[in-house]
């Protein structure tokens, strides 16, 4: 970048450390750069410990550091940690929100009314480096705002733009999604076992044969239906496996949970 970013977190969870150690990595920002506030002494020393930058237990040291600042605490501290530095925001701050469910017009009050905010649904798996994270910007922004955004969450996963009405699917697909990759392994894990395999072979199979699956449609592109085609041979044993899952209505189970999910999503978010 030809402008040397400086970084800040109000709020020093474990979020908020993969990504700012997502940021680093990727050279993104320099720790030096770096600052995060926390109310919490054990949280700031585990933060500082980890990327070797400064911390604070002061929201204001941060506005007055750094010009992105994430938002990362919980949804309902939204005005206990903005009000009393809400004068203190201005349109050089680009705040980014990673509060679920509150929506841009919530943040945008919070900040005073000056600030550009973005809001952000990440995902657990960003503390591994690969999230799945959506975005959606507020009017405020600026035309680079998205481009940059999109490049800092890109360090810990893969991360797309959409419109702010699209962010409770968002949340319903790849928030609440890793819940759902994990009842599979568990499930198959579970199979294994009644099939013989010890539990944590089984485990550990059934982790890495979802982690493989994964990568052969991101990586070759093709579609998920044409990747199983591919293991289905005629008459063969994962045919019948395909089979009993359609019986059990698996397809249908994750669809209602997506669309359970983001209904819910919706719902919180019309809760002030």
């Amino acid at each position: 970048m030809s402008e040397e970013l400086s970084i800040g977190f109000i709020g020093a969870g474990k979020m908020a450390a993969a990504m700012a150690k997502g940021f680093v990595n990727s050279g993104l920002v320099k720790p030096s750069n770096l600052i995060a506030s926390d109310p919490i002494p054990a949280g700031r020393e585990a933060f500082r410990k980890e990327l070797k930058c400064k911390t604070t237990d002061s929201n204001a040291n941060v506005l007055t550091q750094a010009k992105i600042v994430f938002l990362a605490f919980k949804p309902h501290q939204l005005e206990e940690a903005t009000k009393p530095i809400r004068d203190q925001f201005n349109n050089d701050h680009l705040v980014v929100s990673i509060l679920a469910g509150v929506k841009l017009s919530k943040l945008n009050i919070a900040c005073g009314g000056r600030a550009r905010v973005v809001r952000v649904m990440p995902n657990t798996p960003a503390l591994v480096g690969e999230g799945a994270c959506g975005f959606a910007i507020s009017e405020s922004s600026l035309s680079t705002d998205s481009e940059l955004v999109k490049r800092l969450l890109s360090s810990v996963g893969i991360a797309y733009e959409v419109k702010e009405n699209l962010i409770d699917a968002i949340t319903g697909l790849s928030g609440s999604g890793p819940a759902y990759g994990y009842t599979v392994i568990d499930a198959l894990s579970d199979g294994g076992v009644a099939a013989g395999l010890p539990r944590d072979v089984a485990t550990k199979l059934a982790a890495q044969t979802m982690l493989g699956a994964a990568k052969m449609v991101l990586k070759t592109g093709r579609h998920p239906c044409e990747l199983k085609d591919m293991v289905c041979s005629p008459g063969g044993t994962t045919i019948e496996g395909i089979h009993e899952l359609e019986e059990g209505g698996i397809r249908s189970a994750l669809i209602n949970a997506v669309r359970a999910a983001t209904e819910r999503a919706t719902e919180l978010g019309k809760i002030d």
